[in-house]
C-alpha cells in the first residue's frame, strides 16, 4: 500500500453540532447497494442468521455522512478490536494532562495497535485504568457505550489469563462492539470530536500502516493509492475488521464483526466489492 497525505481540514471555526450522528445518517441508496454486494459473494444466510455484521459510511463529505448497515446494532465479542478503546483513554489522559507523553508509550500503544499485542494492550490499559476507559467508553460526549444503542465498544479485561474487571452490563462481553459503535469511533475520530488537532493527528499515525495483512487489509491490498487506519481482532470463531479508507477522493469507514469461523475470510472476500461499491472504481 502506497502512503498518502492525510486529508487536512481546519475545524476550529465548527461547532460540532454541524456533524450529524451516525444514527441519523442512513441512507437508502446504499443501504440497496450493500444488501446487493452481500447477495452477490453468497453471504446473505449468515446476516440473516446473524453470523455477519457490517456497516460502511461514506464520509468523502464530513458534514453529511452515508451509512449502510447489516446487523450493525448487534452486539459481538469482538476480540482485539476494542484495543481502539484503550487507544482512545490513553490519548484522552494525555490531552488533560493526567498520562505523560513518552517514546515508550507510543511504543506501546503502536505495538498494542499496529500488531495487536496483548502485552502492550494490557499495559496500556493498567496506566490508564480500566474502570476510567470504562467511564470514557460511556461519556455522554462519546457514548461509544450505550445501552439505549445496544451496548458499543467495551474493554472488561485486560488482554491475557487475568480475570474480567467488569463485564458489559447487556451481554456479559469482556470485549465487545457493536459495527455501528466502531465506526462511531472513526467518524468522531476523523470530524475531531474525540481529541483535538494535535492529538487526532497522532492516533491517526498509531491507526496507520496495518502490521497484519488479513481481513479487510488483505482484501484491499492491489488497490493502488489506498490509506487504512484500523484495527482488527480475532479469537477462536470470532473475526472483526475496522477502518478508516482514504482513496484518492473518497474517504469511507467500514467494520465487519462475525462469531463464524470462516468470518476472516468473508471479510477478506468483501473487502474489494464493497470499497467498488462505495468508490466506483475497481
Amino acid at each position: 500500500m502506497s502512503c498518502l497525505p492525510s486529508f487536512a481540514a481546519d475545524f476550529s471555526n465548527v461547532q460540532q453540532p454541524a456533524f450529524p450522528t451516525l444514527w441519523e445518517a442512513s441512507d437508502a441508496v446504499l443501504q440497496q447497494k450493500l444488501e446487493k454486494v452481500v447477495k452477490q459473494q453468497g453471504l446473505w444466510s449468515q446476516v440473516t442468521n446473524k453470523h455477519l455484521a457490517l456497516v460502511v459510511v461514506e464520509i468523502s463529505a464530513l458534514q453529511t455522512p452515508r451509512l449502510a448497515q447489516l446487523n450493525g446494532n448487534q452486539m459481538y465479542y469482538a476480540a482485539s478490536l476494542p484495543k481502539i478503546a484503550i487507544l482512545l483513554g490513553a490519548f484522552v489522559e494525555i490531552e488533560a494532562g493526567k498520562l505523560e507523553e513518552s517514546d515508550e508509550l507510543y511504543k506501546q500503544m503502536t505495538d498494542m495497535i499496529r500488531y495487536s499485542s496483548n502485552t502492550a494492550a494490557s499495559y496500556v490499559l493498567s496506566i490508564v485504568g480500566g474502570e476510567r476507559i470504562l467511564q470514557i467508553l460511556q461519556d455522554p460526549d462519546f457514548a461509544l457505550y450505550d445501552p439505549q444503542h445496544n451496548g458499543g465498544l467495551w474493554v472488561g479485561k485486560p488482554y491475557g489469563k487475568s480475570g474480567a474487571y467488569r463485564r458489559d452490563p447487556l451481554y456479559n462481553f469482556s470485549h465487545g462492539a457493536t459495527a455501528i459503535q466502531a465506526a462511531r469511533f472513526y467518524y468522531l475520530l476523523e470530524t475531531q470530536q474525540l481529541l483535538t488537532a494535535e492529538y487526532t493527528e497522532k492516533m491517526k499515525e498509531i491507526l496507520s500502516k496495518p502490521g497484519i495483512n488479513h481481513k479487510f487489509v488483505k482484501g484491499l491490498k492491489n488497490v493502488p493509492e489506498i490509506e487504512m487506519y484500523r484495527k482488527s481482532g480475532s479469537w477462536k470463531n470470532c473475526h472483526a475488521d475496522s477502518a478508516l479508507v482514504q482513496c484518492k477522493n473518497s474517504k469511507y469507514i467500514i467494520v465487519g464483526l462475525s462469531d463464524s469461523t470462516q468470518g476472516g475470510k468473508w471479510l477478506e472476500k468483501l473487502g474489494l466489492p464493497l470499497h467498488t461499491m462505495i468508490t466506483g472504481e475497481q
